[in-house]
């Protein structure tokens, strides 16, 4: 099996499960942390939501300068509800599913790089960084699941069943 085929084939059930997580992001909450050194729950969501999103941008550009020299620095649109979040999720996994049936094998292969302020923080092969991207979107979406059962908020089956629902995907 194609390394294309194999992260299209992993998309499709972390994408399912992402989007029963950002369903149930209640509104309002933006700023809200569970500790002073957390990451604030509106920009998590927005996260998670849009890191599907990078597969295209891994595919498609040689690298990112989070904070180029001169430039802005990265910022995601706002997303406030749980309905926008998951159009986000879908326009960008959408956008994922294009360039990975674009692309190549041996363009997985080559390098990409992830900059800050014009330094190389860190390059690998393309194949390397979608996998630690789905690794990266399984992280933060735990920690999205640990928002909400915080919240009060209803916490999907996502690998097994959950005390809110006993599904198994």
């Amino acid at each position: 099996m194609k390394l294309t085929e194999q992260f299209l084939a992993q998309l499709e059930p972390e994408v399912r499960r992402t989007r029963r997580a950002l369903e149930q992001v209640p509104a309002g909450h933006d700023d809200w942390k569970p500790h002073a050194k957390s990451m604030p729950f509106g920009r998590l969501a927005m996260l998670v939501a849009g890191m599907p999103s990078w597969v295209a941008m891994i595919v498609d550009q040689d690298q990112l300068d989070i904070a180029p020299v001169g430039g802005p620095k990265y910022a995601p649109p706002l997303l406030r509800t749980s309905a926008e979040l998951v159009k986000a999720l879908d326009e960008g996994v959408e956008k994922a599913r294009q360039a990975l049936k674009a692309t190549s094998d041996e363009h997985l292969a080559k390098p990409w790089q992830l900059l800050v302020a014009g330094k190389v923080v860190s390059e690998d092969p393309r194949h390397v960084v979608l996998r630690d991207t789905f690794m990266h979107l399984s992280h933060h979406r735990g920690q999205l699941t640990v928002y909400l059962r915080l919240l009060e908020a209803k916490v999907p089956a996502i690998y097994g069943p959950s005390a809110d629902e006993s599904r198994f995907d």
